[in-house]
């Protein structure tokens, strides 16, 4: 769901998770080990601890709970995929189940009842991965052809939800279920919308020219924290707009921002610099939690803090050397999940880990 994280190239790869398989459909269950001994939490993070690793290889992340808590979807490149697949499984890292049939995928989240999920895929363009940007363009992300797609928790019943054939992806469910945050270029920009859950009554509620992305409703879904980078030099805006004519964008500079729910009194809340990026909430909606590399915006050191809605606040929660990204709060407030590079088998690999909350 938070394509387009501005990570460095070798975390890339976990940001835009997507695996390639052929359109074959496959929802057979895969052997997943459940969660192995308790990793100690690095010196300095003080909020976390019983820390237990969910995955172990490959590139995995977005991960998200269900509303019960009791199952997550993510993306992951497992088994020598280029690309990611969308998977489910139970809390403790078994039940594994692939939910998706190809092409790349991201961006998942469960309906309610826990039952169905959706997730952004390329599919329907090729089954096999997208082709990469020229790498004569610099650092850049290919902008791929993802539409939102409904599944079965079981891989089962496939449906297709939106049919723009551009970038749509990013969603989150409202806490009320009835309807869904995403971004799209459907209208020649990266803007947020929202959605009716069954793809109707769509609204655009942002309009800067500029990225605007990686929305995020609050609680009590009055509110969407989303990233965001808006050019006021117009040398900038016409480099980003040339690009993204080729379907691709160069993802430096990021911050923070809040609207209402329905895209009114819109406000940027954060102006460290750097890469800041995956916003979601903690549980009382008084604060978010994000990653960024501000601290030192050329390095591949993402790490999760903590901001007030105001931007005022701010407070460091992860200090390992490497990445960290992609938080969210388990529904009754009281674990963690996210990605990581810490307690890796192989330099670069992304994991995710699940850890009890402290205040």
């Amino acid at each position: 769901m938070r394509i387009f994280t501005p990570l460095p190239i070798l975390v890339a790869v976990a940001s835009l998770a997507a695996a390639c398989t052929s359109s074959t459909r496959s929802s057979a269950t895969a052997t997943a080990a459940p969660m192995g001994d308790v990793i100690a939490p690095d010196s300095g993070e003080s909020h976390i601890s019983n820390i237990r690793q969910l995955t172990n290889g490959g590139e995995n992340a977005e991960a998200y709970f269900s509303a019960d808590g009791q199952w997550i979807t993510f993306q992951s490149t497992r088994d020598g995929r280029t690309c990611d697949q969308q998977y489910v499984m139970r809390r403790d890292g078994s039940g594994l189940t692939k939910v998706s049939v190809g092409g790349k995928t991201t961006c998942g989240w469960f309906l309610p009842g826990s039952q169905r999920l959706f997730f952004a895929s390329t599919h329907a363009a090729d089954s096999t991965c997208p082709v990469k940007p020229d790498p004569s363009q610099g650092y850049v992300w290919g902008i791929d052809p993802f539409d939102i797609y409904t599944v079965g928790r079981d891989g089962k019943d496939l449906k297709r939800l939106t049919n723009y054939g551009v970038y749509t992806a990013e969603g989150v469910l409202s806490p009320d279920g009835k309807s869904i945050v995403f971004t799209s270029l459907k209208d020649g920009d990266l803007d947020i919308y929202t959605m009716n859950v069954d793809g109707t009554n769509v609204k655009r509620l942002t309009t800067t020219p500029g990225y605007d992305g990686g929305p995020w409703w609050s609680p009590d879904g009055k509110k969407i924290v989303y990233r965001a980078w808006h050019y006021t030099d117009a040398a900038e805006l016409k480099a980003y707009q040339d690009l993204l004519g080729k379907r691709m964008i160069r993802p430096n500079r990021m911050e923070l921002f809040v609207m209402n729910a329905d895209g009114s009194d819109q406000k940027q809340i954060t102006k460290l610099g750097g890469a800041n990026f995956g916003p979601s909430w903690t549980p009382d909606g008084k604060r978010i939690i994000f990653s960024s590399n501000h601290r030192n915006p050329r390095s591949r050191n993402f790490d999760l803090f903590l901001v007030n809605v105001d931007g005022t606040g701010l407070e460091r929660l992860t200090t390992h050397e490497d990445f960290d990204g992609f938080p969210m709060f388990s529904p009754d407030g009281k674990s963690l999940i996210w990605a990581s590079n810490r307690h890796d088998a192989k330099p670069g690999e992304t994991n995710l880990f699940l850890a009890d909350w402290k205040n």
